[in-house]
């Protein structure tokens, strides 16, 4: 079932202006295809948000399943694929929702996961996420210049099962099968450490040092250039290098023993509070700075749309959105939903006349703000990726935010609840907001892809739009599932539950810990302004560097404040190596470059496929034997010898990378033949 239209149609036909036709995109087969990956995916991830904290991005492991699937009936093309993984891609972005929602349960407001609130929470503020991802795409995806790593990897992944392109495919395929390896050895079966650290004490004062061991992460590093690692970096050193050894020296310090728990302690409960604060004057001045190219994007959009179905017909098909008159009134329309899903909510609260005020700041707060943060994350999924991209970053914003803002309207005792009311809201506005954001994210990234391999735009928002439909309608009974079966910790379902088995839902607790603490008066607020103030030294220092036509993104700063530290520096190696391979082939000229881009491209691209697809492999054995690290029979097996092979492991794949994407002409021609 082609999604084609006539010339009636405001919606444009499949031709383009030269008249030439192009293969199927939008099918009913690939639809339902979309639709189980994306409740498969759903499943894995939540499970894992629920137990890490962390979801993976399965926009590449999409890709790769529908290629396989769709071969073994036949007449599949690239454009088709690629619908099939924006479709499946909503599985690794919907499912960020767990990084606050859980917090109701947590704090007692609710005893599971009610459907149609839970429902409507994910599908109108993915809906508004889809919604602010199409003014944006012209000026963040065509306009910014921006590399988007995953939907470039994405875009390499349909490029080489498409053209059969056999050393293409084998660079592929084996970068994957050696990051599943990896993965497997480390995350799964644990017989190899998956990285580094310690802890050093100078006095009271306490240095943390560690690195990753996943191949994933240097990829990421590739694809996102050494620029932005260096500004990752920035940001560990100014973490782990300073904020933390002065906060421990001046705290209540730690024995030996508790060394490192007490430098975590202190990076997770304020440090991290200094990276949110730069975060969000960063996204402040990226969405100011970036303010004329979306204006200029949002009235391209209305200047084509002026001329009817007869002028967006003229357009080339790759540069169709859906109409923008089509957008501002959907826009117009998901308000009514969303104020009727805060009225909901506050039906059992003693407001009186307070509702119908809060009604109408939340709705305001959340389509006014949520445009804010779709944009930042827009950006920063092109800058690192949509895995990369701090969702939580902007869910600790938002909450902050609103904590600040809600008690001011609400009072501190709104309803026979009183605080717990008030926090509940704040969590429940919170979701909203993060799911636009993830959203948006996560659709230009594929967006992106969509532009490297010639599909039309809008078709591809239809199709993300089917999958938030399916993952909005199936969330709520898995995380009723996962909840019953496991119970969080702090909030089990049953008497007599095992509390050593409950997922510990990290993210979701530490949103209620700052929404809690601010209606309490009890967040370390310093932490906050000092980030304020660092973020906006940064700022000027990047407005001054922009001058010289160089980067250095405060927000990034932030980011590397704000990600854990084995993560960052895993980063920043793919980054060096990146670097230096380029080095090596500048002086063999352009051609040499392109080819050995390439060749990084699909390595970095075969590791994301790889360890993704081990990450869901694990995530369903544990869900099937209702514990974690299920595979993990070959823990500690190899004792103090772990780490080191884990390291001489890395330090091999490092040396292939480099190898690989640093070939000269010639050999990049014997890989093609």
């Amino acid at each position: 079932m082609d999604a084609r239209t006539d010339e009636r149609s405001p919606m444009p036909a499949d031709a383009d202006r030269g008249g030439t036709r192009h293969a199927a995109e939008i099918t009913l087969r690939g639809l339902l295809l979309g639709a189980v990956i994306t409740v498969v995916f759903m499943t894995a991830n939540l499970y894992m948000g629920l137990k890490t904290g962390v979801t993976f991005s399965t926009s590449i492991p999409a890709a790769m399943l529908s290629m396989g699937l769709l071969r073994l009936f036949g007449g599949s093309g690239i454009l088709e694929n690629n619908i099939v993984q924006t479709q499946g891609s909503a599985a690794g972005t919907l499912c960020n929702v767990i990084l606050v929602l859980p917090g109701l349960v947590l704090i007692g407001h609710w005893h599971g996961f009610p459907f149609w609130q839970t429902t409507a929470v994910c599908l109108i503020g993915g809906l508004i996420g889809l919604v602010y991802s199409i003014p944006l795409r012209r000026a963040l995806v065509m306009g910014a210049g921006l590399p988007y790593p995953e939907g470039t990897a994405a875009a390499e992944v349909l490029h080489a099962g498409e053209a059969g392109d056999r050393g293409g495919l084998r660079i592929l395929l084996g970068a994957a099968g050696a990051g599943g390896a990896i993965g497997l050895a480390t995350t799964g079966f644990r017989l190899l450490a998956d990285g580094l650290h310690t802890t050093l004490a100078a006095g009271p004062a306490l240095f943390r040092f560690a690195t990753g061991f996943s191949p994933a992460l240097v990829g990421v590093g590739y694809l996102v250039g050494l620029g932005a690692c260096l500004a990752l970096l920035t940001g560990v050193a100014l973490a782990w290098g300073v904020a933390v050894p002065l906060l421990t020296a001046f705290g209540s310090g730690a024995g030996t023993e508790g060394a490192e728990a007490a430098a975590r302690a202190v990076w997770s409960e304020k440090v991290r509070l200094i990276g949110a604060g730069i975060i969000a004057v960063g996204a402040i001045w990226t969405v100011a700075s970036l303010g004329r190219s979306i204006l200029g994007s949002i009235r391209s959009a209305f200047g084509a749309a002026q001329g009817g179905g007869h002028a967006l017909r003229q357009l080339p098909r790759q540069e169709r959105d859906l109409p923008i008159t089509w957008v501002a009134g959907a826009s117009l329309l998901l308000a009514l939903p969303l104020a009727w899903l805060f009225f909901h909510f506050s039906a059992e609260a003693e407001l009186g006349g307070l509702r119908f005020a809060l009604v109408a700041a939340a709705t305001l707060f959340t389509v006014g703000f949520g445009f804010l943060m779709a944009a930042a994350c827009g950006y920063l999924a092109g800058l690192l990726g949509s895995s990369s991209s701090p969702i939580s970053g902007i869910g600790i914003l938002t909450t902050l935010l609103a904590a600040l803002l809600l008690p001011l309207l609400l009072g501190r005792s709104a309803g026979p609840e009183g605080e717990r009311f008030v926090v509940a809201a704040v969590l429940l506005l919170s979701s909203i907001v993060v799911t636009t954001a993830s959203i948006a994210n996560d659709n230009l990234q594929d967006l992106k892809t969509g532009q490297l391999v010639d599909a039309t735009p809008w078709r591809q928002q239809v199709a993300l739009a089917a999958g938030v439909g399916v993952g909005a309608l199936v969330i709520a009974p898995l995380l009723d599932l996962l909840y019953n079966a496991y119970g969080f910790v702090g909030a089990l379902p049953r008497e007599g539950m095992d509390e050593a088995a409950a997922l510990p839902a990290p993210q979701a607790a530490l949103m209620t810990q700052i929404a809690g603490g601010i209606v309490r008066g009890e967040l370390p607020w310093s932490m906050v302004a000092v980030g304020a103030g660092l973020g906006a030294l940064l700022v000027a220092l990047e407005a001054r560097l922009r001058r010289s036509d160089r980067s250095f993104p405060a927000l990034t700063v932030g980011i590397g404040m704000y990600l854990p530290l084995e993560v960052v520096v895993t980063i920043a190696f793919g980054g060096l190596v990146g670097r230096l391979a380029e080095s090596r082939l500048r002086a063999q000229g352009d051609a040499a470059q392109a080819g050995g881009r390439r060749r990084g491209v699909l390595l970095a691209s075969g590791f994301l496929v790889g360890e993704s697809g081990v990450g869901v492999l694990l995530a369903a054995a544990d869900t099937l034997s209702g514990r974690s690290a299920s595979l993990a029979f070959a823990a500690d097996a190899l004792g103090r010898a772990g780490p080191w092979l884990g390291l001489l492991v890395f330090l091999l794949v490092l040396a292939a990378f480099y190898r690989i994407a640093s070939r000269t002409d010639e050999a990049g021609r014997r890989d093609r033949a």
